[in-house]
């Protein structure tokens, strides 16, 4: 069942409003005329428009709240882009099998991982984004604290690597099933050099003392599941447990609390929120 708040909608449009209340008679007036300044309210008349863009599921998956309290956790995440590099693409860039970066993009200052005190590499060629970078090394020792070492399989991938990859998987599995697993090049988070698949890369991470770690505590460290299980229909990919994007610590949270957690209906929300 829905959660016992949700948003409802008013004047038949779709409408983020306050959480109605049961309150006594003489404090309806009141409720009434906090509604009717809220709808007045430029920034929630953006936002209602913006939600009438988002899909059905999106909609369904956000739970009900105080507009005003949705408007000022959303502005505490735009305000988290001054923690990444201004002369690089927003760590919230709409990346996907629609939405897509040219073949000469590349993260400036990308920095070389090799083995550490923190966690391992099994590849030689991996860099990420320098935020990035560091959180991970962040993620890593707070890991290895706990007793888990984690080890990375992949990284930044150039638009040409990529394209590589997914004509080599079309040749394994067929063009049907490589979508499902590979994005073409140009439609990785990978290429934004801010994501990373941690190893092993198969169903069984999860399951695995650095995948349970993982799943508990990443987005404490500002590192996103990007691909969850039950989600093809939206990201366009099948779950994959070892993926993770780094979008930082307020748009971890901004995402659990009203997105279900689910990273492609947020960075929707910002994408559509920007453009108006």
């Amino acid at each position: 069942m829905k959660k016992s708040y949700f948003i409802f909608f008013v004047l038949t449009a779709l409408s983020f409003t306050a959480c109605a209340k049961s309150k006594k008679a003489e404090n309806q007036a009141a409720t009434e005329n906090e509604k009717n300044v809220q709808l007045t309210n430029p920034e929630i008349i953006k936002l209602n428009k913006v939600l009438s863009f988002m899909s059905e599921r999106c909609k369904a998956a956000i739970p009900n709240g105080n507009p005003e309290e949705f408007l000022e956790d959303l502005h505490k995440v735009l305000d988290s882009r001054k923690e990444f590099s201004a002369d690089d693409l927003s760590p919230f860039y709409l990346i996907d099998k629609t939405h897509t970066v040219g073949a000469d993009y590349e993260p400036k200052d990308l920095v070389h991982l090799e083995n550490c005190s923190a966690y391992n590499v099994n590849k030689n060629n991996l860099s990420l984004r320098p935020e990035a970078y560091h959180a991970l090394f962040v993620l890593a020792k707070a890991a290895k604290s706990s007793g888990v070492t984690l080890t990375i399989s992949s990284t930044y991938r150039s638009y040409e690597y990529q394209k590589n990859l997914f004509d080599y998987w079309v040749k394994v599995d067929g063009l049907e099933e490589a979508e499902r697993e590979s994005a073409r090049a140009g439609t990785s988070q990978h290429q934004l050099g801010l994501a990373l698949d941690f190893a092993p890369v198969d169903d069984e991470f999860d399951k695995t003392p650095g995948g349970k770690w993982v799943y508990e505590h990443a987005s404490d460290y500002g590192w996103s599941l990007s691909f969850p299980k039950g989600y093809e229909d939206v990201t366009g990919y099948r779950w994959e447990c070892w993926h993770f994007r780094y979008i930082g610590k307020e748009a971890c949270r901004f995402q659990k609390k009203w997105f279900s957690d689910v990273q492609q209906f947020m960075i929707e929300f910002i994408d559509a929120w920007n453009q108006q």
